[in-house]
């Protein structure tokens, strides 16, 4: 193999990014017997199954390589059309990104309105859980993260963010029907607990720093998998959670909501991650995130 074809390595961008064959066509004006001869000698043309023929479709491993070098090759090649002068004929620039949720409901979506729009940027957020956006980055899905891994994927640069501090919070009427009984490290494992979805280990690792032993937090749990939903589960009394500071701090003024450990804090250090790839936009985006994230996060130690 001598190089790779241009034309059929964008066509597998467009299949990952749309997520079935006939979105691709549509999104490249043509049919979608086209992308499908287009996969196929691509495939053959690499000798390697390049997608999982799902809903979405994914790309294996050998594919997540060819999406990264297709989203690298359109970035460099809208950012040499702009210095020719030379308008894109792929609209804005178009920048995914890797964000978790409570990060979404706080401090990074009025981040995104900082960023200069001219020349116009499109924002492609993938919302994913802080310790598995990384993957995304392996996998080619975006060119930045904020992420708590410390460690960069491979062919990224890794800056710290500052650390995203949760408060362990329940209702009074909560506290007091289940949390009253005895000290909190013996009731607490037993009480009603939210979680946001079943990756979540924040609230059994809280649990666990209070015992000491491998139960982590109760069985009876609640999957509530939105940021703002979950402070709401938390504050209408149907189990205790760790809430983002800057969703609990009101609530507990107004009395909404009651801290379980007045003291202990849990602090995710979150980074920034994103692709060594010479492209202005992302470096905009990256400067403003950081100076956004240094006045809404805590610092690291």
């Amino acid at each position: 193999m001598t190089e790779l074809p241009f034309d059929q390595v964008r066509t597998l961008l467009a299949v990952v990014d749309e997520g079935t064959f006939d979105a691709a066509a549509a999104a490249l004006h043509v049919t979608p017997s086209a992308v499908s001869q287009r996969v196929k000698a691509l495939e053959q043309h690499t000798g390697r199954v390049l997608l999982m023929r799902t809903k979405p479709v994914r790309p294996t491993e050998s594919g997540q390589v060819l999406v990264r070098f297709a989203r690298q090759l359109a970035a460099l090649e809208r950012d040499a059309q702009t210095d020719l002068g030379i308008a894109p004929r792929s609209g804005p620039a178009r920048l995914p990104i890797a964000v978790n949720a409570d990060s979404l409901a706080t401090w990074f979506l009025p981040a995104l309105t900082r960023v200069p729009q001219s020349p116009p940027v499109c924002f492609d957020l993938h919302r994913e859980d802080e310790a598995h956006t990384a993957a995304l980055l392996r996998e080619g899905q975006v060119m930045a993260a904020v992420t708590s891994s410390a460690e960069p994927v491979a062919g990224c640069t890794v800056r710290p963010l500052g650390l995203s501090r949760y408060l362990p919070v329940a209702s009074p009427q909560f506290a007091a029907r289940h949390l009253s009984t005895g000290p909190l490290e013996r009731c607490l494992p037993d009480a009603p607990v939210i979680v946001f979805d079943r990756r979540d280990e924040l609230q059994d690792r809280f649990v666990r720093s209070l015992t000491h032993d491998g139960a982590g937090a109760s069985q009876l749990r609640h999957y509530v998998p939105t940021s703002e939903g979950f402070c709401d589960a938390v504050a209408t009394g149907l189990g205790w959670g760790l809430v983002p500071e800057p969703q609990a701090e009101p609530l507990l003024q107004s009395g909404a909501l009651t801290e379980l450990a007045p003291g202990r804090l849990v602090d995710v250090p979150l980074y920034w991650q994103q692709w060594k790839l010479d492209v202005p936009a992302l470096a905009l985006v990256a400067e403003t995130i950081a100076a956004a994230a240094a006045e809404s996060l805590h610092t690291q130690g």
